[in-house]
Parts: C-alpha cells; structure tokens; sequence
C-alpha cells in the first residue's frame, strides 16, 4: 500500500545489506514464503530473456468482487516486497490480477438487478453476458471494473489480465496446443479425481457454441494434435463439430485452466485458498505434464461470515470492499488480511473497531523497535517497509463511544470533545483523525445504535454509582485520566465488585471487571468500550455527571 502522510525514516543501519541479513532471519510469514521462491531460483535460474518473477492472483468475476478477492492480493504484495528485499530489489517482479472472466455463468448471484435478463444468458462467457447494472459492455467487464477500481485506491502496483483476452488474442495459442499433444496424460491425471459419471463425459476442453455463444461441457469424440482441433457432437443435431482450440474457440475447465496459465504466463507464485488444496495439486500434475514447474504458494484459511459459513461472492454473505471502507481505514483492513493468514477468520463488522485501534497500537510501537522487531510488524508489511508516522491521539474505541454517550450524528460535537480533550488537534491537523470520526459515525448509526439498550441498576449498584456521582463531582474540572481512573477504582472496592484475589499497583485490593462492565451497560447501552477514566476525561466530567444522573433517574 502506498502511504499518504510523511514516513518514518530509517536508521542508517538499515542499508540494504542488514536489511536483507534481518529478512533472512526474520519468522514474519512473507519472508517464510519469499524464501520460497529465493529456493525455487536457486533450484532452476531465470533464463537471461525471462529475468523476472512473476506472481499471480486470481479472480471469479461471477460475482461482485469481496473482501477475500482483496486479501490475495494484499497478502502476495506482502510477499512480492519480502522477496525484493531478500534480492537486494535486483530481480525484477510482476504481479498479475488475473480474471477469469471467460467463464460460463452458472447461476444467477443474489446480490444483482435484473435477475431475470441473467437468467436468459446462463452458460455464456461473462465477457459475453450483459450487464445487469448497465454500465459496462458485459457482466464480466463489470465485474473487472469494480476490481480494478478497488484495488486502484490502495495503490496496488499490477498488471491486469483478462482471460477473454488472453484466449482471443492467441496469447495461450502455443500452451493450449500443447495441451493439446498431452491430451492423453492430462486425461490421466483428472480422470481419477472425478465421479464415474462425470468421468465418462469429461474433457478438459469446453468448445464454446458458434451458434448460442454457450460454453458446452461436452465430451471429446476426436482430437487432432496437428491439425490444432478437437471433435464434438452437437447438442441438438447430433452431427459431429470440428472446432479449433485456439483463437478463443474453446477454453479449458478450469483445473487445467490454472495449469496451462501458470505455463503460458510462467508464473512462479499464487497463493490459494484451503478449499483448493486438491486443486492446487491436480493443476500441478498437469503444469508438470505440460513441461512447467508448478508456482511456489500456500493455502489460506477462508474467511467466515457471522454465522460462521464461508464467504461467497454469488451468495453476498460477509462483508463487501465498500462497507468495510464506509467503517473504517484501509490500512485497518490490511491489518486484518496480513494476521494469521492460515487461521480461519470471522470477518464480519464486529471485528472492524478492533483492528482499526490495533493497527495504531502497532504503528505508535514501531517507532520504538530495532530492525529485527519492525520486520515482525504488520504495519512493515502493510506499508512496504515504509510505514507512516504515527498520529491519532485518540482510540477509535473511545470515538465510538463518545458518540453513543453523546448520540452524537455531525463531526461537531465529536470535534468538540477532541479540542477540549487534546487542545490544538483538529481536523485540519490530523486529517487521518478526521476520517476515523466520519466512520465512526457511520458505525455508531449501523451498528451501535439499532443495537443500544440500557440495562437498569440494581439497588447496590445505584448506590455505588451515586457514589461516583459524588467522587466525580468533587474533582477538579482538569483531572486527568489518571486521576479519574483512580476515582473509579476507590469506588469499585465495595461488594460484589471488589476482587480481593486482584491487587492494584499501590497494593489495594483489586477491582472486579463487573464494575466496568456495569457502567457501560447501565450508563452507556453497550458491552465494552475504551476505558473509563479516559473516556470521561473526553467526554467531560460534568456531562458524565448528567449521564449518572440520567442512568439512577431511570432506574429509580
């Protein structure tokens, strides 16, 4: 990602040369992977003509493009930069977005207009399928689009490729004839993995229709390696077809698709998901087959919506590229692509104020680490080495609940909040701290509000929190946080909150996080928030006075 605000400089150190010894060390998993194909190199060198390592990321576009779609991408330009590092940046690298956009429509997403006009084009290319929004040529050109355009807004440096494209243009030609020579060992290799029934109809070229436009799953009758073509029955009339398979005539299914693609592009890494580990070795049969060595990668763990079922573009379930980006930075959602990329990940709205305060808390501890520990910290990685300066003097934790308690809906209020908190910041000189009011906002109405609902407190509980009143009321109006906070806890010490198995720093009995937990419920409507002390250092003594009063008048 390319970083809008000034970065933090090296220390003079961190040359290339140590930068590159810290890599090889390093157990941060896009250097575990760059070393890969570091290996893969040394095991077979780069003819002089082909002095480049290409990465790759692919692309369904039968739907619109998700979250996950971002994530291969995000996480192979992790890699790419890991592996410029350990090369010194003296190999050239490409990164390829590819999109099958040749595919047949199978089904109808759910999350489109026009279903009905959709219906009438199952079985056509996507290229081929018009578009139901109506703004492009085709549904697949669509789709392309809205890809592009996402990744365009993180500054992702790659090269787009089109399957339709690359077909039509006699790009895979050479490849696909050869294919077509191994038609038997390619025969061999997916046969055994397929359904009797299946099996018995299979052929790893689908000749598209001249008259329907339809990609037929037909079987094979003939196929003439000279002569470039394969053999048909039609459909309808029976009468036998001879069809070439260059030229865009015909496509491949789609495991030998990814074999014939890593070939033809010579594609030297693509990461996948775990549903695809089967597959990954079946293309890697046949890219063998075909002469090629298979790309360096590994299986991702899917991502889960809240219901814990795995995310799916035509089912529209889990979160879209543009909601996440309504709630919350970009960088917030890199964070959550670059953590435990092998470790299945709820990623619904729930997780987003977590990451976006995690992604801070990480950035204001980079500036205080040595090289080997920045190496091993996300935001190195989000940030291509050069992560900008820290500069958000507030949580997106305590925004969220500075506007619940004040119910909050302009930027105003919150701002006025923020200058009285930390006089001097304002939205001109933290711009970053301005946009993390705006999703706050848009998250507090989504989310926080529908869901919002005071508990009353019970009758120990009112008195502990009209002592509070009391405490808070005889405070200074400049108190710090920390002042505030030691308030709380002398509060707290009382049954059923106080904790004797806890000690606090000065040696007093603990305090339970019942306490907390029963301010923010009883005060605030919700489960958790920033803590306390600093809130009300935000929000204001005398209007967290009111609150309490406001919380024991209901409950009186």
């Amino acid at each position: 990602m390319k970083s809008r605000v000034p970065e933090t400089p090296m220390s003079v150190t961190e040359t290339a040369a140590s930068l590159r010894e810290l890599a090889e060390q390093s157990n941060a998993w896009p250097f575990e992977e760059a070393r890969k194909i570091v290996a893969r190199l040394k095991r077979k060198p780069k003819e002089s003509n082909e002095h480049e390592v290409i990465f790759e990321t692919g692309y369904g576009p039968s739907g619109l493009p998700h979250i996950g779609t971002f994530g291969e991408v995000a996480r192979t330009t992790m890699v790419r930069h890991a592996f410029r590092v350990l090369t010194d940046d003296k190999i050239k690298t490409r990164l390829i977005a590819f999109s099958d956009d040749m595919d047949g429509l199978r089904k109808v997403p759910d999350n489109v207009p026009n279903k009905e006009m959709l219906a009438q084009h199952l079985g056509k290319p996507l290229t081929k399928v018009p578009d139901p929004f109506g703004t492009h040529p085709s549904f697949g050109e669509h789709n392309n689009a809205r890809l592009r355009a996402f990744l365009d807004t993180f500054g992702f440096e790659y090269e787009f490729y089109s399957s339709t494209q690359c077909y039509t243009s006699g790009r895979f030609d050479q490849t696909l004839l050869r294919m077509l020579e191994r038609f038997d060992a390619v025969m061999d290799i997916m046969l055994p993995s397929l359904r009797e029934e299946r099996a018995q109809t299979y052929s790893p070229f689908l000749p598209i229709d001249a008259k329907s436009g339809i990609v037929l799953q037909v079987p094979v009758t003939a196929h003439d390696a000279k002569a470039g073509t394969i053999t048909y029955e039609d459909p309808d009339t029976k009468a036998p077809v001879t069809v070439s398979v260059t030229g865009g005539r015909c496509k491949l299914q789609w495991k030998p698709d990814w074999a014939m693609r890593w070939v033809a592009l010579g594609i030297d890494y693509e990461m996948a998901g775990k549903d695809l580990i089967d597959s990954v070795k079946l293309s890697g049969e046949i890219c063998r087959a075909l002469g090629g060595t298979p790309p360096e990668g590994f299986n991702y763990e899917l991502f889960l919506d809240e219901k814990g079922q795995k995310i799916s573009k035509s089912k529209g379930n889990g979160l879209t590229i543009d909601e996440w980006l309504r709630y919350a930075s970009p960088e917030s959602l890199s964070l959550f692509m670059y953590r435990e990329p092998k470790s299945a990940k709820r990623l619904y709205f729930d997780v987003i104020p977590r990451h976006v305060d995690e992604y801070q808390q990480f950035l204001d501890g980079y500036a205080r680490q040595d090289g080997k520990q920045r190496l091993s910290n996300p935001v190195w990685h989000i940030h291509s080495g050069h992560p900008p300066k820290a500069d958000m003097p507030i949580s997106f934790q305590m925004l969220l609940t500075l506007v619940s308690s004040s119910n909050a809906e302009n930027a105003e209020t919150l701002w006025g909040f923020i200058g009285r908190y930390r006089p001097g910041v304002t939205a001109q000189t933290h711009p970053r701290l301005n946009d993390a009011v705006q999703y706050a906002i848009h998250y507090f109405r989504d989310f926080v509000l529908p869901e919002k609902k005071f508990r009353e407190a019970g009758e120990g509980e009112r008195k502990a929190l009209q002592d509070l009143r009391d405490a808070l009321s005889n405070l200074p109006p400049d108190s710090t946080a920390e002042q505030i906070q030691d308030v709380l806890y002398d509060v707290g010490r009382r049954p059923p909150f106080l904790d004797e198995k806890k000690k606090a720093k000065d040696g007093k009995p603990g305090v339970s996080l019942d306490w907390f937990n029963m301010l923010y419920q009883v005060l605030l409507g919700q489960e958790k928030g920033p803590r306390f002390g600093s809130f009300v250092a935000v929000y204001g003594l005398k209007n967290t006075i009111d609150m309490i009063d406001g919380a024991l008048a209901r409950s009186a």
